[in-house]
């Protein structure tokens, strides 16, 4: 960026937080009249300290939510510090491209009001025709809505809703959506809690499979602080974890916590979560206790037979463990 003088960067989110660590060390003023985001979702909190040292001076972030199947971006929005300071982890990904037409409807494909979440279906000059040789997704993906325009809209399988601003916020995938011990879950409403947390730039919340078939959550999250040590890793998931509680009921709030100093990324950029760390069970619980009696650790066998973890001390907590009334 320096030695090139680049202008114009276009990057995913994740990518781009090595940009701003190396900023922070920069010699040289970099040369950027615009930064655009896309590819994946974008935390609006990650972008703080950029906005602590530029403010709003140039170079100008754009945020725009693209798909393949609309060739390619649909959405875009302008992101000041005041967004950054308002948005408590949402992401914000503002409103239609002028030759687009977006509707968020719900399972009947009725409109919804501002405010309530539903699909978003994308129509206008930017849809493709299809996917080649397969006519039964195709028919599936891009449907014809006569009641709401003419032309094919194609469904993104993305939550949305409208805010009374105008812009749209971004809140996952449907198929994101997990059912756990009956609950119905939406990954990103926990990650954006996490964010406005204030101590946590980015996070990510995934379903896991316990060895005894459950699924199960855990959150990764990157830190404001410096890299932290596993006591204050501790330290930090406990109040995270309080929070969430204060938040969340508590079904959502992950029995399991991985705190990253950065994201492991993929060829493109995204985060790779298949090279993301499984999550150490003994360091949701501060520490060990060992158990003392026979009956102490017969009771610890038994937890660890059923939850499918190695160790369990004395004082640690079961449901922090993953165990639950069922």
């Amino acid at each position: 960026l320096q030695d090139e003088g680049v202008t114009v960067l276009n990057q995913t989110p994740s990518a781009f937080s090595a940009v701003i660590t190396e900023d922070g060390n920069a010699a040289r003023a970099l040369s950027l009249r615009y930064i655009i985001f896309g590819g994946e979702a974008l935390q609006l909190a990650m972008l703080s300290p950029w906005f602590e040292r530029h403010g709003d001076q140039a170079p100008r972030l754009i945020n725009m939510y693209g798909i393949t199947e609309t060739t390619v971006h649909v959405t875009h929005r302008h992101i000041t510090r005041a967004l950054v300071a308002e948005s408590a982890g949402r992401s914000i990904i503002g409103r239609p491209l002028a030759d687009l037409k977006l509707l968020v409807l719900n399972a009947c494909q009725g409109l919804v009001p501002v405010g309530v979440e539903g699909e978003l279906y994308v129509g206008g000059d930017g849809v493709t025709r299809g996917y080649l040789n397969q006519p039964a997704l195709t028919e599936q993906r891009f449907v014809s809505l006569p009641e709401y325009g003419e032309g094919r809209f194609y469904r993104t399988g993305d939550l949305v809703r409208s805010l009374a601003t105008g812009d749209l916020e971004y809140l996952g995938r449907l198929d994101e959506q997990v059912k756990i011990r009956g609950f119905r879950i939406e990954l990103g409403e926990i990650e954006a809690t996490l964010v406005a947390q204030g101590e946590v730039r980015e996070a990510l919340v995934l379903a896991k499979t316990a060895v005894a078939g459950e699924k199960y959550l855990v959150a990764y999250v990157l830190s404001r602080g410096a890299e932290a040590s596993d006591s204050s890793s501790t330290e930090l998931i406990e109040r995270l974890r309080a929070y969430l509680r204060a938040h969340l009921p508590e079904h959502m709030v992950p029995p399991a916590f991985v705190v990253l100093a950065q994201w492991p990324l993929t060829a493109n950029g995204k985060v790779d979560r298949k090279a993301l760390p499984e999550a150490d069970m003994g360091l949701q619980q501060g520490s060990y206790v060992a158990p003392g009696t026979e009956t102490e650790q017969l009771l610890a066998e038994v937890w660890q037979e059923v939850l499918g973890i190695e160790r369990v001390g004395v004082t640690d907590n079961f449901f922090h463990l993953g165990g639950h009334s069922l």
